[in-house]
């Protein structure tokens, strides 16, 4: 079979994965616990400003929740921008626009500006989420899809627990909660040359949109992973009529966007309550901000061993009844984490044990998302249920802060917020999808 009439995504669907490959998704997980880091970055640093500016619950759960609104915004249309001018072109966007957030936020001398700075970071992360997921599916073969996505999901929490450690050191020594801020920020900015240097554009990416010199690019990728190039291109796919979101919508499509978006605001409104209130609800019990930042820690090692212990399973279970049991058991956990536990020793195991099953299912989610969208609308489908989804996550967090303004206590809340992972399982058990294996 001549090089010309090779189609290079079925090569990289059938055989092992190159070094380069391997290189790329992990430069992938490691953005993904860049973005843990920014995200969970207000949490280290809520007790701080709380202190600081005397804000009550209700307007932190606010200032909580404002990139979670802005990531749903960068989700919906950086994800978009991923399908029309590319996965890589979009990451160092997003790099950019949170790098420049990070900053700002380090400077802000209110609640309101300081909202504005977190949404402004939001649109960056949310963008970067949508493309790493598209990179890492397809930059994978067939058979390690699951799980590289998986593992690059369990970067998240394991840039919340490297970070949250760094975050908790920084606290300790300036006692000032911007420096977290400044870290993130310098860190971020050290990203871009990493991604310059090693995450080329996907080749499934570039054989469906053929911008530009894209059998050259596809070439060099292919030489560098010891590949042989190509003549000429594979053949056009299938062109489509309408945009890419219109797609989504498409008939044997609307009803997979509709419900894996339902499951994914629905999980996150809890995951996000957890992540967002565990250092304020600690440091209200008494204990010193940096020691309940490390109970936020061990909710993201638990998120971090249980991302790692789903993509092990994914290898020989199917990934959706896998993500609809740790969503079922993740409700239960929640729960458990407002009834009455007062140690530090007892909310770290309690939090721990959460965070393992909330990070896990959210680690088959975008396991999930990869498989429901071809590549045509891998960017655009995994935005818009991430976009619309983190409503739900900015919903999480908000609700908490008047429930807790309104006189509930800690046992309700956590009830209550529980009941939105439980639903999303229940959801996702009623989605039927077609996986894609390579376009």
């Amino acid at each position: 079979m001549s090089a010309a009439s090779v189609d290079p995504r079925e090569l990289i669907a059938r055989e092992p994965m190159h070094v380069r490959q391997v290189l790329a998704i992990g430069i992938a997980t490691a953005l993904n616990a860049l973005d843990g880091f920014d995200v969970l970055s207000i949490s280290f640093a809520s007790p701080g400003i709380a202190r600081d500016w005397g804000i009550d619950r209700a307007a932190l759960g606010l200032v909580l929740s404002m990139e979670l609104f802005g990531m749903g915004i960068g989700a919906l249309f950086l994800g978009s921008m991923a399908d029309r001018i590319g996965r890589r072109p979009t990451i160092l966007t997003s790099l950019v626009v949170m790098a420049i957030g990070m900053g700002l936020a380090s400077t802000a001398n209110s609640v309101f500006v300081l909202s504005i700075y977190r949404l402004f970071t939001g649109l960056g992360i949310g963008g970067m989420l949508a493309a790493t997921n598209a990179i890492v599916a397809e930059c994978s073969n067939a058979r390690r899809r699951n799980l590289s996505v998986a593992i690059m999901t369990g970067g998240y929490p394991m840039g919340a627990v490297i970070g949250g450690s760094l975050a908790g050191w920084l606290l300790a020594a300036t006692g000032r909660w911007q420096s977290v801020f400044q870290f993130g920020a310098l860190v971020t900015l050290l990203f871009i040359p990493l991604v310059l240097w090693l995450v080329p554009e996907t080749i499934a990416f570039l054989c469906h949109r053929r911008p530009a010199h894209a059998l050259e690019r596809i070439n060099r990728t292919l030489v560098l992973q010891r590949r042989s190039p190509l003549t000429d291109l594979p053949a056009r796919d299938e062109v489509r009529v309408g945009s890419s979101l219109m797609q989504l919508f498409a008939p044997g499509m609307a009803a997979v966007t509709l419900l894996l978006t339902l499951s994914y605001f629905a999980h996150m409104m809890t995951f996000y309550f957890l992540v967002k209130w565990i250092p304020k609800i600690v440091t209200d019990m008494g204990f010193a901000p940096a020691l309940a930042g490390g109970v936020l820690v061990w909710a993201n090692v638990g998120g971090a061993t249980g991302a790692v212990t789903m993509s092990l399973l994914t290898q020989r279970v199917g990934v959706r009844p896998l993500v609809v049991g740790a969503m079922l058991c993740g409700a239960v956990a929640v729960a458990l984490f407002g009834q009455g536990f007062s140690t530090l020793y007892s909310l770290s195991i309690v939090a721990c044990v959460a965070g393992f099953f909330t990070n896990g299912a959210t680690a088959g989610l975008y396991a999930v998302l990869a498989q429901s969208f071809s590549a045509s609308l891998r960017g655009s489908g995994t935005g818009f249920v991430i976009g619309i989804g983190r409503a739900g996550a900015a919903s999480g967090p908000i609700a908490a802060g008047l429930l807790f303004a309104a006189g509930w206590g800690l046992s309700g809340v956590s009830i209550a917020l529980a009941g939105g992972t439980a639903l999303g399982g229940i959801v996702l058990a009623l989605v039927r999808y077609r996986e894609n294996s390579v376009a």
